[in-house]
């Protein structure tokens, strides 16, 4: 097997071997740090309005959601390789029916103080919670769409603050 040529600026997630590692944080101070990401699933008019109305067939979608998103920033280092386990001290999903758009709006926030970011499991919170209204709501609408999956914003650690650039809603 042939390794790719060594590159001018190394990854930091490959060793000088081109092997897969995970990044050694132990010399990070460890910082408060907290991560918002946001998506959308576009559904039809009558899906919005089962979930706005509690009339979703397989039940109360949106609090399941949310708690699948939850369960899912605390499970992100076992379903993305090289991810680090993580303390988290705080999960929060958002769920908001846009009837106008038609959507469902989904926002995650979590935190922890830590020598790492919370990056991805704010990623995976909203991604799953996606998921999760896909898979309660398909008898109403088999063509929903899991969209605009994106970091909000990020704080905390060297680089401290960050705010991603505002998305078209």
């Amino acid at each position: 097997m042939t390794r790719p040529a060594p590159r001018a600026t190394p990854l930091t997630h490959l060793d000088a071997a081109g092997q897969a590692r995970m990044v050694d944080v132990s010399g990070k101070d460890v910082t408060a740090r907290s991560a918002t990401a946001s998506g959308r699933v576009l559904l039809s008019p009558a899906a919005v309005a089962a979930l706005r109305d509690g009339a979703v067939p397989k039940g109360d979608a949106l609090a399941v959601a949310r708690i699948a998103g939850i369960m899912a920033a605390k499970r992100t280092s076992d379903l993305i390789p090289l991810c680090h386990p993580l303390l988290l001290t705080h999960v929060a999903v958002e769920l908001t029916p846009d009837p106008a758009m038609p959507a469902l709006r989904i926002e995650a926030t979590v935190r922890t103080t830590g020598k790492t970011g919370v990056e991805m499991e704010a990623l995976t919170a909203v991604t799953v919670a996606g998921l999760t209204i896909y898979d309660m709501c398909k008898a109403v609408d088999r063509g929903m769409q899991l969209e605009g999956v994106r970091l909000v914003t990020k704080s905390g650690g060297k680089s401290g603050e960050w705010q991603g650039p505002q998305a078209a809603t």
